[in-house]
C-alpha cells in the first residue's frame, strides 16, 4: 500500500449461528482513531504509515468453534 492511502482488508465469515468477528494486529494494536470495521467484517485502515505494516488477523468465533485468517500489509 502507498503511505497515506486507505486500505481495505476483507474477512469472509459466515455461519449459522452467525460468528462474532474480530480483527487484531499480530504485533501491536490497530491504529487508534484510523480504523473501522464494517458490517461485512471489512477492516479499513486510513492514512496508513510504515508503522501499520505487518500481519492482521481476522478471527471468527461461534458455538461451533473458531477460525482465523491472516493477511499481510506492506506499506
Amino acid at each position: 500500500a502507498v503511505a497515506g492511502s486507505t486500505v481495505e482488508l476483507g474477512c469472509s465469515a459466515r455461519g449459522d449461528p452467525a460468528p462474532q468477528v474480530q480483527w487484531h494486529k499480530e504485533r501491536g494494536d490497530l491504529p487508534w482513531g484510523r480504523h473501522e470495521v464494517d458490517r461485512e467484517h471489512t477492516l479499513r485502515l486510513y492514512a496508513v504509515t510504515p508503522a501499520d505494516a505487518g500481519a492482521y488477523v481476522c478471527t471468527a468465533q461461534s458455538q461451533l468453534g473458531t477460525a482465523a485468517a491472516t493477511t499481510f500489509l506492506h506499506v
